[in-house]
């Protein structure tokens, strides 16, 4: 079976929303139809999203694509900021530096990377258990995320520490990998 995870594209930025209430921008939305034609994207046998808006507006575009539903799992949101809430742009690539930095230590309030990828891969366990009881070997699985939660998720699976350095290339990518030996068959592609 294949994992293709998948994180939200543009994001219609509102400083007087909470983050995890955001949407998907015009240029989001349009981003999805690249999505939606994506081979793998009709097959898939089963969709789970992170509960923040924007993943599952992305979920939602692939399980009407492959006639499913969407499973909210919770625990594939973003690291937990609300102790800072919204940041400027220039601010938050800091924070996010030092997130990615020292995994065991909090930044201003936010969940540690060490305890956001452990939330994380356990989440993904359990989608995977779940698809498991539905879909063939031969068959796809696609979350829909957000791009730190990929990086934590590719740092784990690699077996590597966390970095920044496996990044997205922006919003609105995806990587595929096996599960059958967790093994990450591509890193982050553009939609």
């Amino acid at each position: 079976m294949f994992l293709h995870v998948v994180t939200h594209p543009e994001v219609a930025v509102d400083p007087a929303r909470p983050v995890p209430q955001w949407s998907l921008s015009a240029a989001g939305r349009e981003r999805l139809h690249r999505l939606v034609v994506l081979p793998w994207v009709r097959t898939a046998g089963f969709v789970a999203s992170s509960a923040e808006r924007k993943a599952l507006q992305t979920a939602q575009a692939v399980a009407a694509a492959a006639g499913r539903d969407v499973h909210v799992e919770e625990e594939l949101g973003e690291n937990d900021r609300s102790a800072t809430g919204f940041v400027p742009p220039e601010r938050f690539e800091v924070l996010a530096d030092a997130f990615f930095a020292d995994p065991e230590v909090s930044v201003e309030g936010w969940e540690t990377a060490a305890a956001a990828q452990a939330r994380i891969v356990g989440a993904v366990d359990r989608v995977l258990d779940l698809a498991a009881r539905t879909v063939p070997p031969s068959g796809s699985v696609v979350i829909a995320t957000h791009g730190g939660v990929g990086t934590l998720l590719q740092c784990a699976l690699r077996g590597v520490p966390v970095s920044r350095s496996l990044d997205q290339p922006g919003q609105g990518s995806w990587f595929t990998v096996d599960t059958a030996d967790r093994r990450v068959l591509h890193g982050w592609r553009r939609l």
